[in-house]
C-alpha cells in the first residue's frame, strides 16, 4: 500500500492535518534548494519528535573513512559525502514561558504547503500548549534564486485566546552531525563566532578537505507587519553556536512576527579569511530589498524556469502534480551555473549515497537539461568529467592495473576519485564508463555543437576506448572476446560474465571513439596533432582497438530469439514477477541477498537499458521481443526503472503499461513506492519522469540532425504539453485525443517529422496535424 497523504494540486505539494509518524516524509517531500545550498523541511522551531535534521551547500564534502568487514585491494580509503552543514534556519519559540513543540501540545489545522510555481515553503496551524494558552502559527520560507547565498523565513506568531509574552530565539548551530556517518566522527570545526546588533556570524571549516563556510543570519522583529526595532534582550555563545533571545508582549489577536535571513557564504567562491565580509554583503543586499521584495524576485525567476521546463497535463491532477514536482526537484538541485558543480541522487534532500556524482547525470539528466535550458548547461555536465580525466586515469591504473591512459570513471565521486566501498559495484559496475560516453555523443546529436569533442570529449572518449580495449579478455573456447566479472545496471546479479549490456555498450564506445578519431583528423587537424602528440595514440593501438569491438560476443537465446542478460540467466528459475507473493515485495527489504542473486528478478533495465540508449540499432519487433521477455521479471526497485520502460511501453503503443509506469515514475517519492522517501527524494530518476512524457507520449527523437515525434495521449488525459530548445529554437508540442499542434518561438522556420511525415513549422503560426 503507498502513501497518498499528499494532497492532488496542480502547483502544490500540500499536507493537511499533523501526522507524527509521516514528519520525516515530510522533511524530505517539502525540501527546497536553489542550486546552490538546500535543506529538508525541517520546523524552524524546536521539536522532541523523530527528525532528521539537514541543511547542504553544493560542493562541500568531506572523506568520510571507508567502514567494511574486510579490507580488500584497491578499495576506497574513504566515502565522500556532502556534509550536513551548519543550521541557520532555527527559530525556538517560547510563549508565556512554555517551549512550542508540535511533539508535546495539541494541534489543530495543520497545513503545510510547497509551492512550486513561486518556489516557497509554508506551514500554519493552531496549537494549544500544556499552559492552555493558544496561538496561531504562520511560517514562510524560501531559498533565493537571484542571491543564492540566502534564504529568508517569515514567522509569525499571533495570541488566540489570552494575551501572550512571547520569545524568539533564532539561532545558528555548527555543532551539527551526519545521520550516516561512519565512524561518529565530526566533521566541522568551529573557528569564529561574531555577533553585532541583530547579525551573527559562525565561522566553521570541514576537517581533512579544509572548506571553510560562514553561516550567518539576520533577525527583524514586526508586529503587525510594522517593523518593531527591537533589540535582542541576550545574547548566547556556545562553543560551536550563537542565539539571539527577542522578548515581546503580545496582546491576544496582535500578529508578531521575526524575520530571519539566513545562508552560507563558501570559501570556494570568496577569500577564506574574508567570508564573514562577503556574509555582510550578502545581507546588506537582501536587507536593502527587504523580505516582500526578495519573495517577489523569487516568483519572478521561478516564472522564468517555468516558462521553459513546464510540461502540461489536462484532465488528471496527480500526474500533473508529479511532473511538476519532479521538474521543481530538478531545478531546486541544479541550475547549470557552476561546471564544478553536479548532481547527486538525493540532491539536498538526504544523504544517501553521499551526495555524490553517479552515471545518473549522464544517462537521464542531461536530457532534461538540454532540452530546458540553454546548452551551456549541458555543456558543463560534460566538462565536469573532462576536469577529472586524470583522476579516472588513476583509478583505472590503481584499482585494476590498466595502463597506457586507460580511464575508469568512478561509480561515486566528488572529485572524480572513486569513493564507493562495495566490490560488486566499484570494480565492476563498469558501464558506467558507457554512458559518459554516450552523452558525449547525445550532447553533440542534440546541440549539433562538435566543438566540444575536439576541444575535450575526444580525450576522453580516447581514456574509455582504452579502458574497454584492455578489460575485454580473448576466449578461446568462444573465439571472440568477451567481459568477465561485471555487474550490469540490474544490481541483482554481481559478478556475472558477459553481461549483454556492458559488451553491447563496451563496442559502441571504441567504434563511437574510431569514429570520432577520424572526423578530428579531417576537420580538426591542429586538435588532432594536439590530443594525438598528449595521448601517444598511434594506428597499431588503433588497429587493436577494432579487432576487439568487430569481434565483441553477445549471449544469445536461439530458444527465446532474445539477447541474454548475461551468460547465466537461463539457469535461473524463471518465475515472472507476477507470480511472487506480494508479501515478499520488495525482495530488497525481504530476502538476503544470497537469495536476490540466485533470482530472476530485475532491479532495473538493463538490457533494456541498451534497447533504449541504441533504439536504432534494433528494430521495433525486436524491441517488442525483449520488452515481453524482460519486463515480468522486473521488480522496478531501482527508481532509474519505470521511465525506460515507460518509454518502450509507448514505442510499442501500450498506453496503458506506458501511464502506470509513468504514474510510479512521476510519483515515485509522493506516493512513497519504495518505502524510502524519509531518506530523502530521487532527484536522478526524475529527468526520467521528464523523458517519459517527452520522449514516450511526445515521441521525440533527433535523427539526422532533425526534430522527430510520434505523438501518442494516455486515455486518462485531455491534453498535455511541452517544450523544446533545440539548437536555440524553441518548439511547442500539444497533445490532444484529437491532434498535436506545434508552435514556434524564434525567427527561423523549422523542419520536424511527425511519424515520418515533413512538416514546416513558421514563427507565430500554430501548425495542427
Amino acid at each position: 500500500m503507498n502513501q497518498d497523504y499528499i494532497v492532488p494540486n496542480n502547483w502544490s505539494i500540500i499536507e493537511e492535518g499533523f501526522e507524527i509518524d509521516k514528519v520525516k516524509s515530510s522533511e524530505s517531500l517539502f525540501s527546497i534548494g536553489n542550486g546552490a545550498m538546500g535543506q529538508r523541511a525541517n520546523f524552524e522551531e524546536q521539536y522532541s519528535g523523530n527528525t532528521f535534521q539537514g541543511s547542504y551547500i553544493a560542493g562541500v564534502y568531506y572523506p568520510d573513512k571507508t567502514k567494511v568487514g574486510w579490507w580488500k585491494n584497491g578499495y576506497p580509503q574513504y566515502f565522500a559525502k556532502v556534509l550536513n552543514a551548519p543550521n541557520w534556519i532555527g527559530i525556538n519559540v517560547v510563549i508565556n514561558g512554555e517551549d512550542l513543540d508540535l511533539a508535546t501540545c495539541e494541534i489543530k489545522n495543520f497545513r503545510r504547503e510547497l509551492n512550486m510555481k513561486e518556489g516557497w515553503y509554508s506551514r500554519t496551524f493552531n496549537v494549544i500548549l500544556k499552559n492552555k494558552t493558544e496561538i496561531k502559527v504562520k511560517t514562510l520560507r524560501f531559498l533565493s534564486l537571484d542571491i543564492d547565498e540566502l534564504g529568508a523565513i517569515k514567522y509569525e506568531v499571533t495570541p488566540i485566546n489570552s494575551d501572550a509574552k512571547i520569545i524568539f530565539k533564532p539561532y545558528l548551530d555548527a555543532g551539527i552531525e551526519n545521520e550516516d556517518t561512519n565512524w561518529e566522527e565530526k566533521f566541522w570545526e568551529t573557528l569564529d563566532i561574531e555577533s553585532e546588533n541583530n547579525e551573527a556570524f559562525i565561522v566553521a571549516r570541514t576537517l581533512k578537505t579544509k572548506f571553510s563556510v560562514a553561516t550567518f543570519m539576520k533577525n527583524n522583529i514586526l508586529i503587525d507587519n510594522i517593523k518593531a526595532n527591537i533589540e535582542p534582550t541576550n545574547v548566547k555563545k556556545g562553543e560551536s553556536d550563537i542565539s539571539f533571545i527577542y522578548e515581546i508582549a503580545a496582546p491576544k489577536n496582535q500578529t508578531v512576527a521575526i524575520e530571519k535571513l539566513g545562508g552560507y557564504t563558501v570559501s570556494t567562491n570568496h577569500n577564506e579569511n574574508e567570508l564573514i565580509k562577503a556574509a555582510k554583503q550578502v545581507l546588506e543586499k537582501g536587507t536593502t530589498l527587504g523580505f516582500n521584495a526578495l519573495l517577489e524576485l523569487q516568483k519572478e525567476a521561478w516564472a522564468k524556469i517555468w516558462e521553459m521546463s513546464d510540461i502540461t497535463i489536462d484532465g488528471d491532477v496527480k500526474a500533473q502534480q508529479g511532473i511538476r514536482f519532479n521538474i521543481f526537484q530538478l531545478n531546486q538541485t541544479y541550475l547549470g551555473k557552476d561546471s564544478r558543480l553536479n548532481i547527486g541522487p538525493k540532491g539536498f534532500t538526504g544523504e544517501k549515497y553521499g551526495g555524490s556524482t553517479y552515471w545518473d547525470t549522464e544517462a537521464y539528466c542531461i536530457p532534461f537539461y538540454m532540452a530546458t535550458k540553454d546548452q551551456t548547461v549541458a555543456r558543463n555536465l560534460l566538462e565536469y568529467r573532462y576536469n577529472q580525466l586524470d583522476k579516472a586515469i588513476e583509478n583505472a591504473e590503481k584499482n585494476l592495473g590498466f595502463k597506457n591512459g586507460a580511464a575508469l570513471y568512478p561509480m561515486v565521486t566528488m572529485n572524480g576519485e572513486e569513493c564507493h566501498n562495495e566490490w560488486e559495484i566499484t570494480f565492476e559496475e563498469i558501464h558506467r564508463n558507457g554512458a559518459i560516453a554516450f552523452a558525449i555523443f547525445n550532447y553533440y546529436r542534440f546541440t549539433g555543437d562538435y566543438s566540444y569533442i575536439p576541444e575535450k570529449g575526444l580525450e576522453v572518449l580516447i581514456g574509455i576506448a582504452r579502458f574497454w580495449h584492455q578489460r575485454a579478455t580473448f576466449s578461446t573456447q568462444k573465439n571472440q572476446y568477451v567481459i568477465l566479472g561485471v555487474t550490469g545496471p540490474n544490481e541483482y546479479e554481481n559478478n556475472v560474465n558477459n553481461n549483454w549490456y556492458t559488451n553491447y555498450i563496451a563496442k559502441w564506445c571504441i567504434d563511437y571513439t574510431y569514429e570520432q578519431i577520424e572526423k578530428v583528423n579531417s576537420d580538426y587537424n591542429s586538435d588532432y596533432n594536439r590530443i594525438v602528440n598528449k595521448v601517444n595514440l598511434t594506428k597499431t593501438e588503433l588497429d587493436s582497438w577494432k579487432q576487439v569491438a568487430n569481434n565483441m560476443y553477445f549471449p544469445y537465446s536461439e530458444e527465446h530469439n532474445v539477447f541474454l542478460q548475461q551468460d547465466g540467466f537461463l539457469d535461473k528459475e524463471l518465475v515472472k514477477v507476477a507470480d511472487l507473493d506480494k508479501t515478499q515485495r520488495p525482495i530488497n527489504q525481504k530476502w538476503s541477498w544470497d537469495r536476490i542473486l540466485r533470482s530472476p528478478y530485475i532491479k532495473q533495465a538493463d538490457t533494456l537499458q541498451g534497447f533504449y540508449f541504441f533504439e536504432d540499432h534494433f528494430t521495433k519487433e525486436q524491441l517488442e521481443k525483449h520488452f515481453d521477455f524482460y519486463e515480468p521479471f522486473t521488480v522496478h526497485e531501482s527508481s532509474l526503472s519505470p521511465c525506460v520502460h515507460s518509454i518502450q511501453a509507448a514505442v510499442l503503443g501500450r498506453m496503458e503499461q506506458a501511464y502506470t509506469f509513468y504514474l510510479r515514475t512521476s510519483r515515485l517519492d509522493l506516493d512513497d513506492y519504495n518505502k524510502e522517501v524519509h531518506e530523502g527524494l530521487h532527484i536522478t530518476s526524475m529527468a526520467g519522469t521528464w523523458m517519459s512524457i517527452v520522449e514516450g507520449f511526445g515521441g521525440m527523437r533527433i535523427k539526422n540532425n532533425t526534430l522527430h515525434f510520434e505523438p501518442r495521449i494516455p486515455s486518462q488525459w485531455k491534453a498535455y504539453s511541452f517544450k523544446i530548445n533545440f539548437r536555440n529554437q524553441i518548439i511547442k508540442v500539444e497533445v490532444t485525443q484529437h491532434e498535436t499542434q506545434f508552435s514556434l518561438e524564434g525567427k527561423t522556420p523549422i523542419k520536424v517529422f511527425v511519424f515520418d511525415k515533413e512538416i514546416l513549422v513558421e514563427p507565430n503560426n500554430l501548425v495542427k496535424i
